[in-house]
């Protein structure tokens, strides 16, 4: 692996990543955005629900446009458009908070309301999870969402994240109050 680096006390197999790419899962593919993806973007995040608990700044092809290009640039934030095996955009999915020092790291996702009900979110959720502990070495990756968010808590389970706690209070979302919310977790050995 290149770009290995080991914590301080020589437990971490955190790899750096490299240039974000294409990750393919079970009848689709994570790609990162691309402007060329703007219009239909800011179509898809003007649905109520991905407004309310995943708030993209993507009200008009500018903004949106904006948003993929901040997405471009992975530092600690990686984030793929999942398509279906006819290249529509059936959601997001996003890998951020990487700690190389803990091998850990944060996913977030959501789908788009024509693709909700067909186990998107769990797919693009196995793949990113395959990606993350095989080619960087994390070790634990964490997802949250708000506990009225029961569509996203089913998609965590569906994957292999283990609930392990609710927070409480813990996150302030597009209708300004602070939400519970569940954190779930997971392994390579899960």
């Amino acid at each position: 692996m290149s770009g290995l680096s080991v914590s301080p006390v020589g437990e971490s197999r955190y790899a750096s990543p490299g240039p974000l790419r294409d990750l393919v899962g079970d009848r689709i593919v994570l790609r990162p955005w691309r402007l060329d993806q703007a219009a239909d973007l800011s179509r898809i995040v003007a649905d109520q629900q991905i407004g309310q608990w995943n708030p993209v700044p993507a009200a008009d092809e500018t903004l949106a446009a904006a948003w993929i290009q901040s997405r471009r640039e992975w530092t600690d934030h990686a984030t793929w458009a999942v398509l279906g095996t006819d290249q529509t955009i059936l959601g997001s999915i996003s890998l951020f908070h990487l700690d190389p020092a803990n091998a850990a790291g944060e996913v977030g996702y959501w789908v788009a309301l024509e693709a909700r009900g067909q186990g998107v979110a769990p797919r693009a959720l196995t793949a990113v999870c395959a990606f993350a502990f095989a080619d960087l070495g994390l070790e634990r990756l964490e997802l949250f969402h708000a506990v009225e968010n029961t569509a996203s808590c089913a998609a965590a389970t569906k994957a292999g994240f283990i609930l392990e706690g609710t927070l409480r209070s813990s996150y302030r979302y597009a209708d300004g109050l602070l939400h519970d919310e569940h954190v779930h977790s997971r392994l390579p050995s899960d």
